[in-house]
């Protein structure tokens, strides 16, 4: 059965401060030399899916520029390939919504011109790799209008989204908004008959301003949904405070091992070629990921280090991100910060934010 992947990446959130004034969420930089795109694309691809849309938002600049034709995914093709299409983020009625009817709507031709018999529509800045080959096997076997996809997590009020409750075929009965312990947590991604999300579009293209799931939700006695469960590592990227939490994570060898050395499902990304990073006598490296072309002569822990960073003598800089191309003087000290691209820290200078409350340095700043 032919399937086609449909991405959504006109969402951003309030909880990035200025790391998303001038980018989409999905294209904020990931683990030294990734966006947070990359992990749907890679997905789609690694599961035999050729053709690719990506509903892109107003400010999409660095997320076109990042994807660019699709060459680092195979979808640069003259049959199917990468189909990057305009959408909006006006009109999201909340701060879950991830897939917007007027963006689906808008991009029906998209729908319409292939002959396709599914769909699997995802998000844009969750951290994760799966096969979807499985999930789409279980949804052609069950017979349903749409299968979602979910992982079993515990402290479920953590988490921001969707919760389902199941019968016990795993039919979902009901979804709700809030959770309370173990918890069906939605992963922002499912699979759809073509042809059934076209009639879904025309059905309830009068609320064009709504979410298609929050729609699915209200109308669970006619929308026949079935459910798949993820049981692999999963990063949900909501605000700061996760971003620097899954981006630690990676510095985990068997998340790391589990996220990026699959040899069968490998995560592609624009290719930046550098040289490689320079440790000076005396530098002191623990638990992180340096990237290639930085000069590090301080102590580094507990931190990803994005290309062409320096990190002055005497510098320490701890469970922080600090992306491409900035430079840390001699003697600063950084911890639980987030610096963006090109922020230049003179020497001395001591930030320290907290776990819960990073602090983000914003691009080009020097301090």
């Amino acid at each position: 059965m032919k399937t086609i992947g449909l991405i959504s990446a006109t969402y951003s959130g309030n909880g990035f401060g200025g790391l998303t004034k001038n980018r989409t969420l999905a294209s904020l930089p990931f683990c030294g030399r990734y966006r947070l795109i990359d992990f749907a694309l890679s997905n789609m691809v690694n599961s035999g899916i050729k053709t690719v849309g990506v509903i892109t938002p107003y400010n999409s600049g660095s997320l076109i520029d990042h994807i660019g034709t699709g060459s680092p995914w195979s979808l640069d093709r003259k049959s199917g390939g990468l189909f990057l299409m305009p959408g909006s983020v006006y009109g999201v009625q909340t701060g879950e919504s991830r897939f917007l009817m007027r963006d689906m709507i808008e991009n029906r031709m998209f729908l319409e011109r292939d002959d396709a018999d599914y769909v699997i529509v995802t998000g844009s800045s969750d951290v994760y790799n799966m096969s979807f080959e499985p999930l789409i096997k279980a949804h052609q076997e069950s017979g349903k209008d749409v299968t979602a996809v979910y992982m079993k997590v515990p402290k479920g009020e953590k988490y921001k989204g969707y919760f389902f409750d199941m019968d016990m075929s795993g039919k979902v009965t009901s979804i709700n908004s809030k959770a309370r312990g173990w918890s069906n947590y939605f992963m922002e991604c499912f699979i759809i008959n073509r042809e059934y999300m076209l009639k879904f579009l025309d059905w309830f293209k009068a609320l064009e301003y709504m979410d298609m799931f929050q729609l699915m939700k209200k109308n669970l006695d006619t929308v026949d949904m079935g459910t798949y469960e993820f049981k692999g590592y999963l990063g949900k990227v909501s605000d700061t405070q996760d971003y620097l939490k899954v981006s630690q994570d990676m510095c985990v060898h068997e998340i790391r091992n589990e996220v990026f050395n699959n040899k069968e499902r490998m995560i592609y990304t624009k290719t930046q070629d550098e040289a490689p990073a320079f440790y000076t006598p005396g530098s002191d490296v623990r638990n992180s990921i340096i990237s290639t072309g930085c000069r590090i002569e301080g102590t580094v822990e507990n931190s990803i280090i994005f290309r062409s960073v320096n990190i002055g003598k005497g510098a320490v800089v701890k469970d922080s991100i600090i992306m491409m191309h900035v430079d840390i003087g001699d003697g600063a000290m950084l911890d639980n910060v987030i610096a963006d691209k090109y922020v230049k820290v003179s020497d001395r200078v001591k930030i320290e934010g907290d776990v819960d409350e990073p602090v983000i340095i914003p691009k080009s700043m020097h301090v």
